[in-house]
């Protein structure tokens, strides 16, 4: 939340203000596309011919009514109030279809009675458009400031468990395999106990080792005895407007990197990786995928206000941060940003992972085009994402929304200052969405006046997570409203979407997540890749599945996973399209079964 310049109101100079192959059956419940198609297609902006794909707020229908609570609701007095949280698409249950878990916050100084308190919500997908809140049984119902979220098995048993980063204390929940979850945190030597204001994760397996580490965004240091009362009328400035202060003037944070001793343990080892080098930052999201296409996981770090980093991994346990000299640290103009959402695609099929940043108001979000030789080129402007720079952005994904084989690109917006909608600046606490059509050749266009009422409501959003969860083919989007419920964004389009296929990766030799298989879809001259990976967005998890468009394509003419410990390669040829698929590492067989009952 980059503020570029800062002014003081008051006496103080600063102040704390602020398996096998699975091919799953067609869903049992389904949106009848027509009527939805007409509802969508008559709340499109006047003037904006609608697109055949729409994406429409299902929320409600759905059961997803547990509203966000997020500090004040007109105005915010310490920055931790303006922050907001992430959330995660993840199937807990392993039944083939996406849960929900949301992260909740609280109020300053706010006294609940008994059982009213705010908490973290896990919904089960009923596989009919709806979900069930089933917190109560997995004991996940925590109250306090919980911020990010990520998924992955770190002790292979075959369920992946959660991650979640709080300010306050960081928890670690084991999935126990029959819908509840346990807290292990100290068990698993990952408690501290200093306060700290824990941000984005993301597991990965930096060693090769066939266990998932842990890396920690931590995003500054904010003492929750010294957050001025309500009655202190000190203030910082934004545009003229006294506003709550930083992140500038408070002191930043270190992450943190786990490693994960194959015996349900970590160890802290971030000074002896290289990880404290860059010193305190003010980091958010961090995302972890090999960007250098030498077989080791890579970590891009979205910082507020200062250098992002990126962690090159040297193979021996080490990192060193090569973000300034690659060309993704700072604007194309070598400025700094407020780094706070992180998009990872190869967006333009030229085989290197390119990188998205989302920043704050009177800036552009940057587009970092992987150049291949070890450097990136901000190409934002020439790619048409020069134009939107009132909103403050946050969540953000390459999603393939209309399956023609380009990753399109969808933003999630949200002032941080309820206050500026008493002023003039053009700018607004609650904004719609963004979604940025790929031209296929490296340029993109801003559709969003085109793809229905889901994008062009106003929340104050932050977190964003990306999935398929009605198994239709068809990418989906849950949103983190501050101080709302969440919007659940159904991809509406009928027959109007190209073909697809979606693959769900299971490890042997490798983490049984398979946080870092590579996988290559060919078609035609056409040939997409991704990767299995934990966090992204802003502080959120999205789909372990990976999902491609196939545009007319009624097969994959060729499909490679690569697996990231033992680097092999299983290849397959003339996959049918439009399945969800299981793969098993060193299986080498494919096979098509409807979803466990």
């Amino acid at each position: 939340m980059h503020l570029p310049r800062r002014h003081f109101l008051g006496s103080s100079s600063f102040l704390l203000g602020n398996a096998l192959l699975e091919a799953v059956a067609t869903p049992l419940w389904q949106w009848k596309d027509r009527t939805l198609l007409q509802a969508a297609k008559a709340g499109s902006p006047a003037g904006a011919p609608p697109s055949p794909v729409q994406f429409v707020n299902v929320a409600q229908h759905a059961g997803l009514i547990s509203p966000n609570v997020w500090g004040g609701v007109d105005h915010k007095h310490s920055i931790i109030e303006a922050k907001g949280s992430g959330l995660a698409f993840f199937d807990f249950d392993h039944d083939g279809w996406l849960d929900i878990y949301l992260t909740n916050g609280n109020r300053l100084d706010a006294h609940w009675d008994s059982g009213k308190a705010p908490t973290s919500h896990l919904y089960k997908n009923n596989r009919d458009g709806t979900f069930t809140d089933v917190t109560e049984k997995s004991g996940l119902g925590i109250t306090g400031w919980q911020t990010g979220v990520c998924i992955g098995d770190y002790n292979n048993d075959g369920w992946d468990d959660l991650f979640c980063c709080f300010w306050g204390h960081n928890r670690l929940f084991h999935n126990n395999g029959d819908g509840s979850f346990t807290d292990v945190t100290r068990k698993a030597g990952l408690s501290q106990e200093q306060v700290r204001w824990g941000a984005g994760c993301t597991f990965l397996d930096y060693d090769r080792d066939g266990f998932l580490d842990l890396f920690v965004c931590n995003y500054l240091k904010l003492d929750p005895e010294k957050i001025p009362a309500a009655s202190d009328t000190h203030f910082c400035q934004w545009k003229g407007v006294p506003i709550m202060c930083g992140p500038r003037g408070l002191p930043g944070d270190t992450n943190l990197l786990f490693h994960n001793n194959g015996d349900g343990t970590f160890t802290d080892v971030s000074a002896k990786s290289g990880i404290l080098k860059p010193g305190p930052r003010y980091s958010i999201t961090a995302v972890s995928y090999d960007f250098d296409n030498d077989g080791w996981p890579d970590i891009y770090v979205a910082v507020d206000s200062q250098p992002s980093i990126l962690f090159q991994n040297n193979h021996d346990g080490t990192f060193t941060d090569i973000a300034v000299g690659a060309g993704c640290a700072y604007s194309d103009g070598g400025h700094e940003q407020a780094g706070m959402g992180v998009a990872v695609a190869d967006y333009d099929c030229d085989g290197w992972f390119d990188i998205f940043k989302t920043n704050f108001a009177d800036d552009t979000s940057n587009l970092y085009h992987n150049n291949g030789d070890g450097t990136f080129s901000d190409v934002a402007f020439p790619a048409g994402f020069g134009a939107n720079q009132q909103y403050v952005a946050w969540g953000c994904g390459f999603i393939d929304y209309d399956n023609d084989g380009w990753q399109d690109l969808l933003q999630i917006n949200g002032h941080v200052y309820p206050e500026i909608d008493s002023y003039h600046f053009g700018q607004s606490f609650k904004n719609p969405r963004l979604v940025y059509r790929n031209l296929g050749n490296g340029r993109f266009k801003d559709v969003s006046a085109e793809m229905g009422p889901g994008i062009s409501e106003h929340f104050s959003s932050r977190g964003a997570a990306f999935g398929d969860y009605d198994n239709d083919g068809g990418m989906d989007a849950l949103i983190l409203n501050m101080n709302d419920p969440p919007s659940l964004l159904q991809n509406v389009a009928g027959s109007s979407r190209g073909n697809w296929i979606k693959l769900k990766l299971i490890g042997t030799h490798c983490n049984r997540t398979a946080i870092g298989a590579r996988v290559r879809v060919t078609t035609g001259k056409h040939t997409q890749m991704d990767e299995v990976h934990s966090g992204t967005s802003v502080m959120s998890q999205s789909d372990l599945r990976l999902h491609f468009g196939l545009g007319s394509a009624q097969s994959v003419d060729v499909l490679e996973v690569k697996w990231p410990t033992t680097q092999k390669i299983e290849r397959f040829t003339q996959v049918k399209a439009n399945q969800i698929l299981t793969l098993r590492e060193g299986s080498g067989t494919l096979s098509a079964n409807p979803p466990r009952p």
